[in-house]
């Protein structure tokens, strides 16, 4: 999808969205993000499960408030961005569609890159599987041709899930001077139903 074109409902390009639309599942509500919703993600953040291949070190609160901040506005600038994933209510993870601008070789600005994280709590029982696929669902169906993510080596079970959901490993690349994974997916692609 070209970054220039937005929307505002399922009707078509050319105007914005301005917020996450909710999906479910049959175990999961994916809502934008609220303010009300930092305590959750500040203790999220701080569980070393979350954090072990994703940066390696815990968020502090303003990161995470940074990190909500732009979830809220990403909906705005570019018609999709990222969602709340809860369980019965209770937050339980954080995934989406991000216009990131990492300084990452080589560069992944020319695609929206999915990103997804679970409370430890919530690991291992299927809900990263079935958020992905609700996310991926939507952004087949908003017609993004491409998407993309980056995985830690060591992070196995994300690369089994990325591979399931459609990502073929496109390169290894350089991120804050460490190697990481970089996974395409063409629109269509993977076990989402």
């Amino acid at each position: 999808m070209d970054p220039g074109l937005r929307r505002d409902d399922d009707s078509g390009y050319g105007s914005v969205m301005t917020h996450a639309p909710t999906l479910t599942t049959s175990r999961l509500t994916l809502r934008g993000h609220r303010i009300e919703d930092l305590d959750a993600l500040a203790a999220m953040w701080a569980d070393p499960a979350v954090y072990a291949f994703i940066g390696g070190k815990p968020r502090s609160r303003e990161e995470v408030w940074l990190r909500l901040l732009r979830s809220i506005g990403q909906w705005t600038a570019f018609g999709y961005g990222s969602w709340v994933v809860e369980r019965d209510g209770r937050v339980i993870g954080d995934i989406g569609l991000l216009e990131a601008r990492r300084e990452i070789e080589p560069a992944i600005d020319d695609a929206p890159e999915l990103g997804w994280a679970l409370a430890g709590a919530a690991q291992g029982q299927g809900y990263a599987r079935e958020a992905l696929a609700a996310v991926l669902g939507w952004a087949d169906g908003q017609n993004i041709a491409r998407t993309c993510c980056i995985i830690d080596a060591g992070n196995t079970a994300s690369i089994r899930l990325g591979e399931r959901m459609g990502y073929v490993l496109r390169t290894i690349g350089r991120y804050h001077d460490e190697p990481i994974g970089i996974y395409d997916r063409m629109a269509g692609a993977g076990a989402i139903g």
